[in-house]
């Protein structure tokens, strides 16, 4: 398979390239607008010069059979359209886009041409994140912090809240009837953000505080008198009666424990197959993000 990697910044390059670059049978291309870091990135992965690109036209010239985009989130509209249009399967790093009728357009635009279209929500198949969906859910809360870092509530929300909305709406164990969204804005910047969603019989909370003191990230599931926890997706603790705790093993990739890998794989197995992906269940994520700053009118 001849699979392009558009953008090689700080998340290709830890997340995805270990994982691009170690699979049998592909030829793997890469493509960013900046020679210098083309340039590293290729000589740490030993990509020779013939499969090294600055434009996407010269990369798209290579007869792709599929691609991943991890580009800044504001190009992901124009770079996914190029891609889609040319017939080939690709894989958008969170989020589409940042503007919902973009996303929107993207989705109509690879139903109309029969082409795959994924979006990288991993923590669905993170180890610790999957056996949550396996364990009761009356009540679901989940924080995603990091410290210092208060931005502008459309880029917070779209750039990394997105997780916490999608873990959410993954986790919930029916409809959603209800809709709550409080947050604190100062000066054009969101500091946290809080929404929760609930419908029958259960309850999911997500939080984000950018202003925490401490870059973590814990989700609780409970329900039955019984709970599991897991912390930054590398601890599950298990609570019946008295806690129970399992970790990652010390050999374990951080690819693999943030579910990067298996999303990699799954992408890339179903364009093997011929398997059509739809990325409609990914747009109602967006949807939601949308409300989120509706609903603050940020939006």
């Amino acid at each position: 398979m001849k699979v392009g990697c558009i953008g090689l910044g700080d998340i290709a390059q830890k997340a995805y390239l270990p994982v691009l670059t170690t699979l049998p049978g592909t030829e793997l291309h890469l493509q960013t607008r900046t020679p210098a870091t083309l340039a590293a990135v290729a000589a740490a992965h030993r990509i020779p010069p013939a499969r090294c690109h600055t434009d996407l036209d010269a990369l798209l010239a290579q007869g792709l059979d599929a691609a991943f985009v991890h580009a800044p989130t504001a190009v992901h509209p124009e770079i996914t359209a190029r891609l889609l249009d040319a017939g080939v399967p690709t894989y958008v790093d969170k989020p589409l886009a940042y503007e919902l009728a973009d996303s929107e357009r993207l989705v109509e635009l690879a139903e109309a041409r029969g082409v795959s279209l994924a979006v990288g929500f991993n923590r669905r198949v993170a180890p610790g994140y999957a056996q949550c969906a396996e364990h009761p859910r009356e009540l679901i809360l989940m924080q995603k912090n990091r410290v210092g870092l208060p931005e502008v509530p459309r880029t917070m929300v779209l750039d990394d809240f997105i997780h916490v909305v999608d873990t959410l709406r993954f986790l919930a164990p029916g409809p959603v009837e209800h809709t709550v969204v409080r947050a604190r804005i100062r000066d054009g910047l969101m500091h946290h953000v809080v929404l929760q969603l609930s419908g029958d019989g259960f309850t999911a909370i997500g939080a984000m505080n950018r202003l925490s003191g401490s870059t973590e990230e814990r989700l609780e599931v409970s329900g039955q008198d019984s709970k599991r926890e897991v912390l930054n997706l590398a601890e599950v603790i298990d609570h019946k009666g008295q806690p129970s705790l399992r970790r990652r093993g010390d050999w374990v990739p951080v690819a693999r424990q943030r579910g990067i890998e298996q999303s990699v794989l799954s992408f890339l197995d179903a364009v093997r197959a011929g398997t059509l992906l739809s990325a409609r269940d990914a747009l109602a994520t967006h949807e939601l993000c949308e409300r989120v700053l509706r609903d603050l009118d940020c939006a």
